[in-house]
């Protein structure tokens, strides 16, 4: 069991990896495509890539597929139509939280936009009174250092925010929004289709964005072939399935924890990649964001001592 767990625990490191250098990816894409155009070029090729992942999973685990045959027919339509219906409300959302981070990114560094996206640990907590659900001292504690910490990152000395930071602090309010709806339809549907149901709803409505607002062509697709292939391939791809392989029999709090950790890596990869670097202000910054990112894991792991 322990090797297993520590299995886990490196499958969820490397996931974290993966989407912490993922911000670099989309800052260097920017310098060839506009926001809208690496965002429906990246998730038609995440949807393209999770169907031999679908395949794949369903052989490993065949009791994935025997659950939904095992249904009757109004029970497979029933299915099918909530596998859609979360797909496409999962796509949508996506789609407005990917282009606004994507955005934003285009106004800050990757370090900053890789603290301020893993916000929505915190701030899922506190949507979550909207559905009754308490919170926990410990969780407001760390809304608390979280406010700290944005302000020691985002706010200048003319007290004023920087428009990037801005935006992709609405990047997490969405990715929150996309978690509670991720939370509802994940117990209902197979998480892997409905995430490829996902990317293929996000890079359709990024296309039609890309043709009404932006001036596409092949070539600068072309030029940007490597930050849309890293970010479409491993973070959209192989990073949600590798997270969907590592949580398997994980403390969902630990593994929360580590996928966190983007957040940090995001920091390190613009500093070695992009020779990034952010201010002391910046890393008290970062070191607020980060106290309140753990805190905000510590009230599920008491609950699941308790239990």
């Amino acid at each position: 069991m322990k090797t297993q767990q520590i299995r886990n625990s490196l499958i969820l490191l490397l996931t974290a990896f993966i989407w912490g250098v993922a911000f670099v990816a989309q800052s260097v894409g920017m310098d060839y495509v506009e926001p809208f155009t690496f965002n429906c070029v990246r998730s038609l090729i995440g949807a393209v890539v999770l169907v031999p992942c679908i395949f794949l999973l369903d052989k490993i685990n065949p009791q994935r597929d025997q659950a939904s045959q095992a249904l009757d027919l109004a029970g497979q339509k029933e299915n099918k139509k909530k596998l859609i219906k979360g797909g496409v409300l999962c796509g949508v959302v996506i789609c407005v939280a990917s282009n606004l981070q994507q955005f934003g990114i285009s106004y800050t560094t990757v370090g900053k936009a890789g603290f301020i996206t893993a916000l929505y640990i915190v701030i899922v907590p506190i949507l979550g009174l909207f559905f009754r659900k308490k919170c926990s001292p410990a969780v407001w504690l760390g809304v608390v250092l979280a406010v700290f910490g944005l302000y020691f990152l985002c706010m200048t000395e003319g007290f004023s925010v920087q428009l990037g930071d801005f935006l992709v602090f609405l990047c997490a309010l969405a990715f929150s929004v996309h978690i509670m709806v991720i939370d509802h339809f994940t117990q209902l549907v197979d998480g892997v289709k409905m995430s490829c149901i996902q990317f293929l709803v996000c890079g359709v409505i990024s296309g039609i964005c890309m043709f009404l607002f932006e001036n596409p062509n092949i070539s600068s697709i072309l030029a940007a072939w490597q930050p849309i292939l890293y970010a479409g391939v491993l973070s959209c791809g192989v990073a949600y399935t590798l997270q969907i392989v590592g949580q398997k029999g994980m403390n969902p709090t630990v593994a929360s924890l580590i996928l966190s950790l983007e957040s940090v890596i995001s920091v390190l990869a613009g500093l070695v990649l992009l020779g990034q670097k952010l201010s002391g202000r910046e890393v008290a910054g970062c070191v607020f964001m980060f106290a309140a990112i753990i805190l905000a894991q510590l009230p599920a792991s008491k609950r699941a001592a308790e239990e």
